[in-house]
């Protein structure tokens, strides 16, 4: 943690200076904030940076360091637009550097992305691996990638319990934890019965990591607090959803069966209840989350509705997320 605090102080002193960047194809700027000695990265050979995504606001859109989710892939050639890859294409294992690409060239013909304002997408990059494909035979090479993505995964997996058991120490909460490991604290009572499986819910939520940054949330004036881009499309009113059908992430689910309506509670899920070894875009393999809660409203099944009909197997299972888009 302290290693990557110095690469982010690094990095803003980089950024604050209008100096000292670099000039590269098609409007793309760079910086090499630290140097060190290696070959650059060549297309072909396999990658892990953390990286912190940022607009000309300095408004933060994706971190690595938040979701504890290294990028890992295998470098492709730049597109010749001067996107990010190019700029990495001048570093090399164990560098740090803030890379600007020109939005009008990246989205020539294309909507800009939300919350994409002003002239650049400001990448912040620290290249944490480099595994050189070279000359060396394909299998050796994939083995290579593949133990050290792995070895991510288990320092991930060692240190969530131990993530977990220090949010909760040092932000003093006193929790209850189910036969399932999820940790929760009513915030405020309520008397009123709880839900039960096969009714709808409809929850007020903010989305947090154990560093307290929120990562999603259905209420407007907290993603306006926590700096996250406005989606227009977004409605930013409590979600909806069935208790006990898929869909839902395990411990969301079963949060709601514990409180009533009006109550507002906090949750520590692990992983297993949440994202689990996979993660997804956003958040890394055995990433821990908070959500806060309040259950605004539940909503019985009428039984004398007609059966629904069931729909056509599909050939691939939902992927579970905690809200709808």
């Amino acid at each position: 943690m302290k290693k990557n605090l110095m690469f982010l102080a690094l990095a803003a002193i980089g950024l604050a200076s209008c100096n000292g960047f670099k000039k590269g194809q098609h409007g793309l700027l760079y910086q090499i904030v630290s140097d060190k000695s290696g070959p650059s990265v060549q297309p072909g050979d396999f990658i892990s940076i953390n990286y912190i995504v940022k607009n000309d606001a300095d408004s933060v859109l994706q971190s690595s360091f938040e979701s504890g989710q290294q990028f890992s892939q295998i470098m492709p050639k730049p597109s010749g637009k001067g996107d990010v890859f190019a700029g990495i294409s001048y570093l090399s294992e164990g560098d740090s550097a803030i890379i600007k690409t020109d939005l009008d060239s990246l989205s020539a013909g294309h909507p800009r992305p939300a919350g994409m304002k002003g002239k650049y997408m400001i990448f912040i990059v620290k290249v944490e691996k480099v595994i050189q494909k070279g000359n060396l035979d394909p299998t050796v090479f994939n083995g290579r990638c593949q133990t050290y993505v792995t070895s991510l995964m288990d320092i991930a997996k060692k240190q969530e319990p131990v993530k977990i058991k220090k949010y909760i120490a040092d932000n003093n909460l006193k929790v209850t934890t189910t036969a399932s490991g999820l940790n929760y604290v009513i915030t405020k009572e309520s008397s009123e019965p709880k839900p039960a499986n096969g009714d709808t819910v409809a929850v007020a939520y903010v989305g947090k990591y154990l560093n307290g940054k929120v990562f999603d949330t259905s209420i407007k004036s907290e993603a306006v607090k926590a700096k996250l881009p406005i989606n227009p499309m977004n409605p930013y009113k409590p979600l909806r959803f069935p208790l006990g059908t898929p869909g839902m992430i395990p411990g969301l689910n079963e949060a709601m069966l514990l409180v009533g309506k009006g109550a507002k509670a906090t949750f520590i899920m692990p992983s297993n209840l949440a994202y689990g070894e996979r993660g997804n875009q956003m958040i890394g393999p055995f990433t821990p989350l908070v959500f806060d809660v309040e259950l605004v409203d539940i909503v019985h099944p009428n039984p004398n509705a007609p059966k629904p009909v069931a729909p056509p197997m599909m050939g691939q299972p939902q992927q579970q997320q905690p809200v709808k888009k």
